[in-house]
This record gives structure tokens, sequence and C-alpha cells, in this order.
């Protein structure tokens, strides 16, 4: 065969796949908007199990046409709002250069022996798996702000700018192992670490190395949200590919010309 036909055979599909390594990364990472406003079902998201009058479900009152996740439990410690499967929410963070996660909360009524306490809602991004000791993850978290009756609904949100980073951001935390007297990251693992592998995103009322006692809970979430925006050298590596593929579409374009003549 001549070795000139030979390459015009294989650079399409060299080019095809190299443009395809580029751009495969981008599906691990958030993606720039997502926002769940349970309209359309809780897209992955989950709070305590249903049983009549307790537990979690999307509630839309009679006078609105907007839904929300709604959580009442008159006996437990602490409420989780999680995801395990929404991939908008999950994968590798160190891809994106910024990463904004929101929340809104209405606290109808937080109640601890009989009157009304403040509860903190905090942002829990969680990596199964990289493991340390006896934890079943580790993970980094940040206090969003209090919530409590009263004050309506609240949005919440943190803006992590420099995904990168092997420390803690101020304001983060790390939960994983004991470091001095409260959880923190075990060794060998940074910020950056779990921010790769994120398995589960978790809003929570419970901050990690506190106890709590039994508490009445009646709190709605909505418009749970994450603004991903990709980093720089993303853009050109895309760009990049999709100039490729450009080029190999006109290279079949001249070569398909050249045959008619």
């Amino acid at each position: 065969m001549n070795i000139r036909h030979t390459l015009s055979l294989s650079f399409p599909t060299l080019a095809t796949s190299f443009a395809a390594m580029l751009i495969a990364p981008l599906a691990a990472a958030a993606p720039g908007t997502a926002t769940v406003d349970f309209a359309n079902g809780t897209a992955g998201w989950e709070g305590l199990p249903h049983h009549g009058q307790t537990g979690s479900w999307i509630e839309t009152p009679l006078d609105s046409s907007s839904s929300y996740f709604r959580t009442v439990n008159p006996d437990t410690f602490f409420l989780n709002w999680s995801t395990t499967t929404n991939q908008a929410f999950l994968g590798d963070y160190t891809q994106s250069g910024t990463v904004t996660l929101g929340i809104d909360v209405l606290a109808s009524t937080i109640t601890f022996e009989g009157r009304e306490v403040p509860r903190q809602m905090v942002v829990q991004l969680i990596d199964y798996d990289n493991p340390a000791g006896d934890a079943p993850y580790t993970s980094v978290w940040y206090d969003l702000g209090t919530i409590q009756a009263g004050t309506g609904w609240q949005h919440l949100s943190v803006t992590i700018g420099d995904t990168s980073s092997t420390t803690l951001p101020a304001g983060w935390g790390g939960d994983g192992a004991t470091v001095g007297d409260g959880p923190g990251l075990p060794d060998g693992r940074t910020f950056a670490d779990v921010l790769a592998s994120v398995d589960e995103v978790r809003f929570t009322t419970a901050v990690p190395g506190y106890l709590y006692g039994y508490t009445y809970y009646d709190v709605s979430v909505d418009n749970i949200s994450i603004a991903a925006v990709p980093e720089p050298s993303t853009y050109a590596m895309l760009l990049g590919g999709l100039g490729l593929m450009g080029a190999v579409a006109r290279r079949r374009s001249r070569r398909a010309g050249s045959r008619l003549c």
C-alpha cells in the first residue's frame, strides 16, 4: 500500500482519538452550572426516609408554583441532604479553577428541649476512595452559617477560589483523622487530594467534631447549586482538540474535492 495513502487513513483516526483524550477529562469535572430546584424530582439528592409526616419529601404549596425539599423529624441529632449519584456535583474539582456551592434553606422550627435553637449548616465534600485508618472516608467541610426559625429563606454559599491548594483554606476543616483535639485530614492527605475525588456532597446541620442532643427539625431546602469555572489550561486543551478536529474535517473535504475532479 502506498505510504501516503496509509498516513491519510490513519491521521483522522489518530487526530480524533487525540482530541477525545483532550476532551475526556472534562467529563470527570463538575459542569459550569447546575441547579436542583426540585420541580422535577430530587435529581439524586436524598434526605431522610419518608414515613407519614416524618422524613423528607418534595412539597409544593397550593399558593405557590415553586417546589422545595422538606424534612421533618421530631427526634434526631442532625439532618443531612446529600448526593452520591448526581454527577453535576461529583468528580474532580481540581479540573476547575473555582467552584461555588450554594443552597437555599428555610428553618420552620429547630427545637431542643422545648426551645428554639440555632444550628449551623455545613457543606461537606467526601472522598470514599482514600480512607485512612478506621475512618470510612476523608472529607473537607465549610461552615456556611447559622440557620434558625424566624429568619425566612436564607441563601448560603461558599466559593473555593483555589482548588489546587494543598492546605485548608480559611474557614475550611478536614475530617478523617483525629488531629489535636478535633477532626482533621490524615497525614499525607491535602485539601486538593480530597477535591480530586469527590464521591459525595453533603449539606448537614452536623459540624464534624461536635456532639448533639435529640432535636425537633422542620427544615426545607431548595436551589442546591454548583458553578464550576474550568481552568484556563482546560479551555486551551479543549480549543486545541476542537481545532485539530476542524483540521481533520478540512483535510477530508479537500481529499473528497480532489477525487471529484
